[in-house]
């Protein structure tokens, strides 16, 4: 069983932004996914002290981050295929949008809205954790996978 702190949207420029509770729950989980608007790398070398970081770049990324982050990337994780993507475009349709770019995954990590979800669409579970100062997401990986949102933590 794999135990995944997955964020998305963090906006912030340094690490020591995000919020003292988020920083505590990712350093108990055995990896970490960014869903992009990571803003600056320095957010994902301080998430590197907590444990691995997997991501994407988002539309708000600068440079020094979209050069190490691809758009999209595939996980397999235990057996069960992840996509992670950021997303773009408006809320409406988005999850439609996203699931069409990971045929055959298992789970769809995504952000962009700002909008925490935790769906299942025609069997493959649609996760936003929503915008990092207000929810984060656990997901846990073996057999099955699934998603909890944590919301207003602080």
């Amino acid at each position: 069983m794999v135990r995944i702190g997955v964020i998305s949207d963090t906006h912030v420029r340094h690490f020591a932004q995000l919020p003292q509770e988020l920083i505590r729950i990712l350093g108990k989980v055995d990896l970490i996914v960014h869903a992009g608007d990571i803003v600056t790398m320095d957010v994902i070398c301080g998430l590197q002290t907590l444990a691995p970081v997997h991501g994407v770049c988002g539309n708000m990324d600068l440079p020094e981050v979209r050069v190490r982050f691809p758009e999209k990337q595939l996980l397999d994780l235990e057996g069960k295929k992840i996509g992670i993507v950021h997303g773009s475009g408006g809320p409406v349709g988005l999850e439609s949008r996203v699931l069409q770019l990971f045929p055959g995954a298992d789970a769809v990590i995504f952000g962009h809205s700002h909008i925490a979800v935790n769906d299942l669409i025609n069997g493959v579970l649609m996760f936003n954790p929503g915008r990092a100062d207000e929810s984060y997401g656990l997901l846990e990986v073996g057999g099955t996978i699934s998603g909890k949102i944590v919301r207003a933590y602080y």
